[in-house]
């Protein structure tokens, strides 16, 4: 097991940046060459806990396996879309980049990922930022609105322009139209000055909204993307990219599976759009959601009688609830809570030194319960009523699915440090290497 004090998109942009600098077409260095440990999840955790002794401090184990899993699973399901990871989110091993800001930009170049890699997927950007983007060779590039292109002409007239489209997403948790996406009325419009400011406009690009639930949004949006590229095609341009965004989920769930987007989406594609238009995504929880599983120890606890006292003892007889602290809150890891309209749902993980996973505890008595942070703040509470069995100070929980606009977002509020990441590799070599080899074959390596 390998620890980085590093992001995990830090990481593997550098893997990424290895893989392009190799030699003869073999990869410098993989995936199984950097994390030769294969410890389980669950595995790591315990190890951890065990040798750290006095320091109790939260964490996150990282499973690249489960990111290559990922990524197979969408090279294998969507063979026309070119993942270009959104940085904002945390992790990946997708083959390009979205990034919305200078530097998010820099942090990738640094690594060597190749400028015609990335996206600068803001329509609204700051001067400074179009202007670090164009002196860096970073071509590519979304806009909404007429002001934009004025920028861009001013700042990087050799920019590559893609035109994002509001679409409807009524049917996501994070409704990205409200701040971003000019309507299908105003692309004419915005063309037509595109075009008379002479501005490369090379595509179109629309979001769904993040954490969608509904795979029809992929059709709908895939359409109103079609009548764009018509509309520019009346006005002289040769649109060759369309981008389809984010919005994939994570994992599976009773409304929506990757699956069911997959062939709604891959249907889409191929009825509207012709073999020789390039098709992006910018896929960010579908990569790391799954991969990060986190642990927090409790560290305090207040027991509540049934009769709402707080006093003395209360024994099992008295049908007590209880109310755990744990050393991880809503202003670090589980800010995902209030911005990503997200649920924590935690589970037992050590009582008194013996360890428990999928399940372990389920002989053992349920009292509700509620589970907060360890900030001064009354808004720091991640469950409000749940089912746990008894636990006391110094035993862990642990929350899986941890990994989508957690760590990234995290601060150190009240002087609480943000969770250390430490990183294991549950696939096999056989698999990494595949997922390397379909890396290296869409950059043309």
């Amino acid at each position: 097991m390998k620890e980085y004090m590093a992001t995990a998109a830090e990481l593997i942009a550098t893997i990424n940046a290895q893989t392009i600098k190799c030699e003869d077409g073999k990869p410098q260095n993989t995936f199984a060459n950097l994390f030769r440990c294969t410890n389980s999840v669950n595995d790591v955790i315990k190890q951890h806990i065990q040798e750290q002794n006095d320091d109790e401090d939260p964490f996150l184990v990282c499973d690249i396996g489960q990111i290559v899993r990922q990524h197979i699973k969408w090279v294998t399901n969507l063979p026309r879309v070119e993942p270009f990871y959104a940085v904002k989110c945390n992790v990946t091993m997708g083959t390009g980049f979205d990034c919305a800001s200078k530097g998010e930009i820099s942090k990738m170049l640094s690594y060597g990922v190749p400028p015609n890699k990335i996206i600068y997927a803001n329509p609204c950007k700051q001067n400074s930022h179009i202007r670090f983007a164009a002196a860096n060779g970073v071509e590519m590039m979304t806009f909404d609105n007429i002001d934009e292109l004025y920028k861009v002409k001013k700042y990087h007239p050799n920019a590559k322009m893609v035109l994002r489209v509001l679409t409807d997403d009524s049917n996501s948790l994070c409704k990205l139209g409200l701040k971003f996406g000019a309507s299908p009325s105003a692309a004419r419009e915005l063309l037509e000055k595109a075009k008379e400011l002479e501005i490369n406009v090379i595509g179109v690009s629309f979001h769904v909204g993040s954490g969608c639930f509904a795979a029809s949004a992929f059709n709908d949006a895939v359409i109103v993307a079609r009548n764009v590229f018509d509309i520019g095609k009346e006005l002289g341009f040769d649109f060759t990219l369309l981008d389809v965004g984010g919005g994939f989920p994570g994992s599976d769930s009773e409304n929506i599976s990757f699956g069911e987007v997959c062939e709604v989406l891959r249907n889409a594609i191929d009825k509207y759009f012709p073999p020789n238009v390039r098709v992006i995504a910018e896929p960010g929880r579908y990569y790391s959601a799954s991969a990060f599983t986190l642990a927090s120890q409790i560290i305090a606890r207040r027991v509540v009688k049934r009769d709402g006292g707080d006093d003395g003892f209360a024994g099992l007889n008295d049908h007590p609830s209880y109310m755990y602290y744990i050393n991880e809150g809503i202003y670090a890891s589980f800010n995902s809570l209030m911005f990503d309209h997200q649920h924590a749902y935690p589970k037992p993980l050590a009582k008194n030194g013996r360890f428990f996973f999928d399940g372990g505890m389920n002989n053992e008595t349920e009292f509700n319960c509620s589970v907060w942070g360890p900030t001064c703040d009354s808004l720091d509470c991640l469950a409000k009523n749940c089912l746990l069995p008894q636990l006391d100070v110094g035993d862990w929980l642990y929350f899986e699915e941890m990994g989508a606009y957690t760590i990234c977002a995290a601060s150190e509020f009240n002087g609480f440090q943000k969770s250390k990441i430490l990183y294991t590799n549950t696939e096999t070599t056989e698999l990494l290497r595949i997922a390397i080899a379909e890396q290296n074959k869409k950059m043309n390596l």
